[in-house]
């Protein structure tokens, strides 16, 4: 079985029709299952709530110690998740080791973070004071997406655990398996029964997780069209969510840059896990006086050429190793040519011109921004889009303000008058 309550793999208690995944090398079925239905989503929701109740009343640092157990586990065992991972997702070994090594980064990371949360005192006239508590939100739902199914997993685990919450997770029906494999992974490293389990199946699944009252909040990973819709959904509960969508960002070249280094930008850019990954720098503005230069330098597997802005190919997110060259003159076009789009998910420049670089990182409408780089994007720091790209920040410190909640509390220390 590929689902996983309650500290176990499980068959659904009710489903809504089944899947196969696919070994994308090969075409061949490596296994089917079943959709689970709302009863499933249910019987996992309040597993959920009931380990939450367990998890929200430890110490930051009782948690840290289980999360950096669960990190070790996972870097013990890379190379057979590794493997799964290249069976069901497609990718080359190689990168699927770095997804691995990332995704125990992160666990590492937010268990440093889990037990340094802290609120604000404030001194109150006559003596009084208030102070702050940052609390976790309860039950959170993690939608994944096919591209990178372990690493997602645990982007979105991460923070979550370290503040307190419980999580349901659905990995996309494309990759179902490694997710199974990171919920056994937490139970070993010894988190209360239920708090991570993993439901699988496709949109009514999705919905059925985002329709239910007890379900705090909500982070998807995935397309603009689902992204809406999740949102529309979450918001009849009054439920926060994070979004991480598509994007179809600009890569911005000057005439300036060490032009080795901006083609071997523009190949991680764009060609990164086949193309399949949602901030690539798929629009690549070239100044003109280099523009044969760089082409000359940039091969297949498809470069489209004198391209134009109204272009499907250039307004419209492809998700595979496709990169379109397009030719600029000046500083102020290129930005209102780069800006002219619904996405804002990443943009990049590469120029000597320091002032300049940081100028254009300045007007780019874009959440994550690259100087003389791209793709760089360690746990560290916060990822998320601008306008239709999505909106909250997954990994970086800033993550915990999207998995809790403020709470503040007035204390009076002399006697109260009425008014």
């Amino acid at each position: 079985p590929l689902n996983y309550r309650g500290g176990n793999r499980v068959k659904p208690i009710d489903s809504v029709g089944d899947e196969q995944a696919y070994e994308p090398s090969t075409g061949r079925v490596i296994t089917t299952f079943a959709c689970s239905g709302e009863k499933e989503v249910n019987e996992a929701i309040q597993s959920a709530k009931a380990a939450f109740k367990i998890w929200s009343q430890k110490s930051g640092m009782e948690r840290s110690r289980v999360m950096l157990e669960a990190a070790r586990i996972i870097r013990d065992r890379s190379e057979e998740i590794a493997t799964l991972e290249t069976i069901n997702n497609g990718k080359s070994i190689f990168e699927a080791r770095v997804d691995v090594e990332i995704s125990w980064q992160t666990l590492e990371y937010y268990a440093g973070l889990a037990g340094a949360m802290a609120g604000q005192h404030v001194q109150l006239p006559g003596g009084s004071f208030a102070y702050t508590r940052r609390e976790p939100l309860g039950v959170c739902v993690g939608i994944g997406a096919w591209n990178y199914p372990f690493q997602i997993a645990c982007w979105k685990l991460g923070p979550a655990l370290a503040c307190g919450n419980a999580m349901v997770y659905k990995p996309s029906p494309f990759t179902p398996l490694s997710v199974v494999l990171l919920a056994e992974i937490f139970t070993e490293a010894g988190v209360p029964t239920g708090l991570f389990n993993v439901v699988q199946g496709g949109a009514a699944t999705g919905e059925f997780l985002c329709k239910h009252p007890d379900v705090a909040k909500v982070s998807f990973t995935g397309s603009v069209p689902t992204g809406s819709k999740v949102m529309e959904m979450a918001s009849k509960g009054i439920k926060p969510v994070t979004l991480e969508l598509g994007g179809k960002s600009p890569l911005i070249i000057f005439s300036d840059s060490d032009l080795e280094s901006a083609v071997n930008g523009a190949m991680m850019a764009n060609f990164l896990t086949q193309g399949q990954v949602c901030c690539n720098g798929t629009r690549v503005f070239v100044q003109r006086d280099i523009l044969e230069k760089f082409t000359d330098e940039v091969m297949t597997p498809c470069v489209l050429g004198n391209c134009r802005d109204d272009m499907t190919c250039v307004k419209e997110e492809i998700f595979g190793p496709v990169m379109s060259i397009l030719p600029f003159d000046t500083e102020e076009e290129v930005l209102e040519r780069a800006n002219a789009t619904t996405y804002g998910l990443a943009g990049g420049v590469f120029t000597r011109d320091i002032q300049r670089a940081h100028r254009v990182v300045a007007a780019l409408q874009a959440g994550m921004c690259f100087i003389n780089n791209y793709n760089v994007s360690p746990v560290e720091l916060p990822f998320g889009g601008y306008k239709k790209s999505g909106f909250g920040r997954e990994n970086g410190q800033v993550a915990i303000e999207y998995y809790s909640q403020l709470k503040t509390v007035c204390v009076e220390m002399g006697k109260v008058e009425s008014v």
